[in-house]
């Protein structure tokens, strides 16, 4: 069940790009790529904490065609409302990433999901739900 993992390989869509449809089909393409790996049947009910990480492919230095992470979350966490969790108010954790793909890696450990997005040689997000952190933990 938890965690949960796995990869959606393409450049993702930004909640403010104007043509609304290419934002419904990255929707519906998250959507589909996270029921192909859910197994549950019901979406969880517990609170989570979602990881996104976004590997993307620039030339070092000109990320000017990178959409900002916080422009992208929206539509991935849209996508998983009534799937992975009933809504996103359950998302009491979210931390948003990007990597250059063209940066050094050291990996230790690596998932099979994210050995998968690395293995298709363009640029993907990793995207891992957990069980919520205790709230009574401080992070500083």
């Amino acid at each position: 069940m938890l965690p949960f993992e796995f990869v959606v390989i393409g450049k993702p869509v930004s909640h403010q790009n104007k043509v609304r449809k290419r934002v419904n089909e990255w929707k519906k393409q998250v959507r589909e790529t996270a029921e192909s790996n859910w197994n549950q049947t019901t979406p969880l009910g517990d609170d989570v904490q979602v990881i996104i990480t976004h590997y993307y492919d620039a030339d070092p230095g000109d990320e000017s065609a990178v959409p900002d992470s916080d422009n992208i979350v929206k539509p991935i966490r849209d996508a998983l409302n009534g799937l992975i969790y009933v809504d996103d108010y359950q998302i009491t954790d979210f931390i948003s990433r990007r990597r250059n793909l063209n940066g050094s890696f050291r990996i230790k450990g690596i998932s099979p999901a994210l050995a998968e997005g690395f293995s298709q040689g363009e640029e993907f997000l990793h995207i891992k739900i957990e069980a919520a952190p205790d709230p009574g933990d401080l992070f500083l």
